[in-house]
């Protein structure tokens, strides 16, 4: 048996020696060593054999295998590097062609909207922060006044990490916390960042960006929150535009607003973008609890202060006229383009 396997390798050797190129070795080897292959014929037979005769053959065949698999793996490497050279000798590159204009690109709506509500708050006096996009229950719900059974806690709402000790924040509030920490008042801080929230529709995005601002000093009150919103809304949208605001709540602020602006589209006319009111909402503000300032170590009964919240998105749908949220994350490069 031994004298067939040598003639059966020297056989295999030729016939690989011989192979002139890639598909003729990948013949040889579905021939040589696939399923139905002499090879694989000898590994099933080892069982006809006498017991004390196995180890010798089974051993044997196996040399054959790999004298098989490395004398392959040799020849495709040179008849490889051979193809190479000879592509690169037939090729030309001609220096003197003139180059391809790369297109240009441009900023996402996203990106250009938030530069701009920062520039505008900024020339307002206040300072940008930013917080970790994964925080504590505590910073996230506790020290803003959220009480244990309130609705956001839930899962359907919130995507909670390491068994609900930590969670991917669900806005920016939670900088409020840290910047009281931080620093001392008198501040205002605007806090740009995303926030994760389990919703998906044409509206919504489980990933999305908000703005948060506070203003924290003594004697602040309702009327300055109002005044520098609407002066926020006028330089955003322009003069003419409308501002109103209507009772509302929240847990980190009291009293509480939403305030609306005069649809961007009609001008306060009634459109179907307004759904014919001609006002639109825009943000949520209010003054902030005295239990917020208290957590964050804040005397309340010294100072008091407001804040607000809005999203990015929001934002940029209005500003653009984009009537579909998903159009913001998708990357089309058709609408992306349209931002040069």
């Amino acid at each position: 048996m031994l004298d067939d396997l040598e003639k059966l390798k020297a056989g295999f050797l030729s016939r690989i020696s011989s192979a002139d190129s890639l598909p003729q070795l990948e013949q040889a080897r579905v021939e040589l060593l696939g399923k139905k292959s002499e090879i694989i014929g000898l590994l099933k037979g080892l069982g006809k054999l006498a017991p004390q005769d196995r180890p010798m053959a089974g051993k044997a065949i196996n040399n054959l295998r790999v004298a098989v698999e490395t004398a392959l793996e040799q020849k495709i490497s040179t008849i490889s590097r051979r193809e190479m050279v000879e592509r690169l000798e037939k090729e030309t590159f001609d220096i003197t062609l003139p180059g391809r204009k790369a297109g240009e690109g441009g900023f996402h709506p996203i990106g250009l909207v938030m530069e701009e509500l920062i520039d505008i708050f900024a020339g307002l006096g206040y300072m940008v922060e930013e917080g970790p996009e994964i925080e504590t229950d505590e910073r996230n719900f506790k020290m803003l006044n959220f009480p244990d059974d309130h609705p956001a806690r839930d899962m359907q709402d919130t995507f909670w990490v390491q068994n609900g000790a930590r969670l991917l924040r669900t806005h920016t509030s939670p900088v409020q916390v840290h910047a009281m920490e931080k620093y001392k008042p008198p501040f205002a801080v605007i806090a740009p960042g995303r926030v994760f929230r389990c919703d998906s529709d044409v509206t919504h995005s489980p990933v999305f960006h908000q703005l948060e601002g506070f203003h924290v000093d003594k004697g602040i009150n309702f009327g300055h929150l109002k005044g520098s919103l609407e002066l926020f809304i006028h330089r955003l949208y322009g003069v003419d535009t409308k501002v109103r605001f209507r009772p509302s709540f929240f847990p980190f602020t009291e009293p509480s607003a939403e305030m609306d602006i005069s649809c961007v589209m009609c001008g306060g006319k009634g459109c179907r973008l307004c759904k014919g009111t001609g006002w639109m909402e825009i943000l949520g503000a209010g003054m902030i609890d005295p239990n917020v300032l208290s957590a964050g170590g804040i005397d309340p009964e010294e100072w008091t202060g407001f804040a607000f919240g809005f999203g990015i998105e929001r934002i940029a749908m209005l500003k653009y006229g984009i009537d579909d949220i998903r159009l913001l994350f998708e990357n089309d490069p058709r609408f992306l383009g349209q931002f040069r």
